[in-house]
């Protein structure tokens, strides 16, 4: 059985370069933030990570032996723009270049995300994303990568789940900068769509023929009962997590109920006359990335917007997060019927497992198999249910540093020894060797052929 949905993986730069200080590369805010007392776990860093920096090519290798046809990976701004303006660093566009030109020497394609969260630091200084600067200034570093880098890759992806880089960094304090200002929050998250609006609109001037767009962190929100108050704080729920994003994205506005969530929106000077018609700009695809399927119930005592969020069971990852492949079925149904009739791609997708090397040298991780089959089963299940879904990464390739967790959650279907660097599929890897072989066939990368 074959498709047209293309099957691969993902990985973020910061989370396994290494190399913080090596090539030119500055500090980003992540490097700043991870400094901070308690701010990561057991006090780790990714100073080294999986040292792919040094290791690229090994790791091109082992990904291409276990027959991945794409690969998502993202550039590090603070390696090649390190103060965040001016010319780029040299070091790191040659790094870049021999990184996606091994991966097409492979016969992997790539799938390049501009912005995974590592924001240079004199940016975070001058004011970070809530600051309408550093939308410019991205707008301003787009057009230089893709002078240099642009004809090395077909698919781009412009910004990694802003609301992340928006409420998990400046208003939950979990990310970096770590700050907790609401405020600050939703001009970041404007600010972070307005980056993408720019980014876009450089591709669509000097690379016409790119195949472009955004990735969103979207979750399957429903109420825990049929009570009106849990109904009306799911739809609430929705509207902060997945419409705020969405809609600008998709309908060229941001809607009454978000606006009335977040009155910010309905200011001028933040939202200026242009922004939404740059951030509506028509994209490719739509990138989705999907981990959790929650159910909210109303809760006046909650100091999250009176509500709370309860994970849907079965919940056996080390996240305690849900494996629930259903909910992945029907947000592509959702996102197809309310959004978009654009190419959906699912850019990241995975779990996390107490995964660990057994006497006979292997990593045997049952669980993830088990998800897998699942969620690659539920895209299966959405495309023939006629929702245009192109694509699958899983998330990740191997482990990695899991941001605020360090070393402490495994996503990868590669592990990783961290002390020795050593490399070893896991039981999933080789499961999903085997289901790409059965499954897979190159995803059309020209317009023309997607039209």
């Amino acid at each position: 059985m074959s498709t047209d949905i293309v099957w691969g993986v993902a990985t973020a730069a910061f989370q396994i370069e290494g190399a913080t200080a090596e090539g030119g590369r500055g500090p980003s805010h992540w490097d700043t933030f991870q400094q901070q007392p308690g701010a990561i776990f057991h006090g780790e860093d990714a100073d080294v990570a999986c040292d792919h920096y040094h290791r690229w090519a090994e790791d091109l290798d082992l990904m291409a032996s276990l027959g991945i046809p794409a690969y998502r990976l993202s550039l590090s701004w603070s390696r090649l723009q390190p103060t965040g303006r001016g010319q780029l660093n040299p070091d790191g566009v040659r790094f870049y270049r021999d990184l996606l030109r091994g991966c097409r020497q492979r016969g992997i394609e790539p799938y390049v995300t501009l912005y995974h969260w590592d924001l240079p630091q004199p940016l975070a200084d001058e004011g970070g994303w809530p600051a309408r600067a550093t939308a410019e200034a991205f707008g301003d570093y787009a057009r230089l990568v893709i002078a240099e880098l642009g004809g090395l890759a077909e698919n781009w992806i412009t910004i990694n789940e802003p609301i992340c880089a928006s409420f998990l960094s400046y208003d939950w304090g979990m990310q970096a900068p770590g700050h907790t200002d609401p405020d600050e929050a939703i001009r970041a998250a404007h600010h972070l769509l307005l980056a993408h609006g720019f980014a876009l609109a450089a591709f669509r001037e000097i690379l016409p023929e790119a195949r472009v767009g955004i990735t969103n962190l979207l979750s399957r929100i429903r109420p825990f009962s049929d009570a009106a108050a849990d109904m009306a704080k799911a739809t609430e729920a929705d509207a902060r997590m997945n419409g705020l994003f969405m809609q600008p994205v998709h309908h060229g506005s941001y809607g009454e109920l978000v606006e009335s969530l977040f009155p910010q929106l309905t200011d001028p000077d933040l939202v200026r006359e242009g922004d939404l018609q740059l951030i509506s700009a028509p994209g490719d695809f739509t990138g989705i990335n999907h981990y959790t399927n929650v159910l909210v119930k109303a809760d006046d005592t909650s100091p999250f917007h009176g509500y709370r969020m309860i994970q849907v069971e079965p919940t056996p990852t080390s996240f305690d997060w849900s494996d629930t492949p259903e909910a992945l079925h029907a947000l592509l149904v959702w996102v197809a019927h309310e959004y978009t009739d654009l190419p959906l791609l699912v850019t990241e997708n995975g779990a996390t497992f107490h995964d660990y090397v057994t006497p006979d040298g292997q990593v045997h991780d049952p669980e993830r198999i088990h998800y897998l089959e699942g969620y690659t089963g539920a895209v299966l299940q959405a495309r023939a249910d006629g929702v245009d879904v192109r694509g699958y990464f899983a998330w990740s390739f191997m482990d990695n540093f899991e941001w605020s967790w360090g070393y402490s959650m495994r996503f990868g279907l590669v592990f990783v020894d961290f002390g020795t660097q050593e490399r070893i599929p896991k039981d999933s890897a080789h499961w999903y060797r085997d289901f790409i072989a059965g499954h897979a066939s190159p995803l059309p990368t020209s317009k023309e052929t997607t039209a």
